[in-house]
């Protein structure tokens, strides 16, 4: 047998307050998306990659417009994720592989602050660049969502070529480098 609601005047009231917020609901929902929007923007193959700059882990300071001119693939990471680790050892090797080429690999460790992308780089012996990015702004400029890893691929005019969230193979982030090393060595005449 059901019992009767203890607090009948309370459920009343919720029931009447969220009919007069009813109408309301479209429009929060729509100014929620709007202030979000720039978080959700995924920056496709043939944007201009977003402007960033970042401190790295020895302190100095990296952005795209240094990098411009040569192609980048940004890695966003955290020490703690999976896959992300799974996946360092073959960035560092293809970062070694393609330097002769001109590439630059940027790790980009995301919420976190130099020690750890130190431990990290230590761990993995990095040879590239790590940027801290502890907000996660940048990495929110980028349409990180709430994917980790996340790579973008940048040719060396500035232009985003690659875009994945989540684990690649070596396979497949050797094809992505490929593609942005191998445009800029035309463009060289190489």
């Amino acid at each position: 047998m059901r019992r009767p609601c203890p607090f009948p005047h309370l459920v009343e009231t919720l029931e009447i307050g969220a009919l007069k917020l009813a109408p309301a609901v479209p429009l929060l929902v729509a100014a929620l998306l709007a202030l979000a929007a720039p978080a959700l923007a995924v920056p496709r193959p043939g944007d201009v990659a977003p402007p960033f700059s970042l401190s790295t882990a020895d302190g100095k300071t990296i952005s795209n417009a240094a990098l411009r001119g040569k192609p980048t693939y940004l890695n966003f990471f955290a020490t703690w994720c999976g896959p992300c680790r799974v996946e360092t050892p073959s960035i560092v090797a293809l970062s070694k592989k393609y330097a002769a080429r001109g590439l630059h690999v940027v790790g980009v460790d995301v919420g976190e602050n130099a020690g750890k992308a130190q431990g990290f780089a230590h761990d993995f012996d990095v040879p590239y660049v790590l940027a801290i990015d502890p907000e996660g702004t940048t990495r929110a400029t980028y349409g990180g969502g709430l994917y980790f890893p996340l790579h973008v691929f940048i040719d060396a005019k500035g232009i985003v070529r690659m875009y994945h969230p989540g684990e690649m193979s070596a396979r497949d982030i050797e094809a992505a480098i490929g593609r942005i090393t191998s445009a800029a060595r035309s463009r060289l005449g190489r």
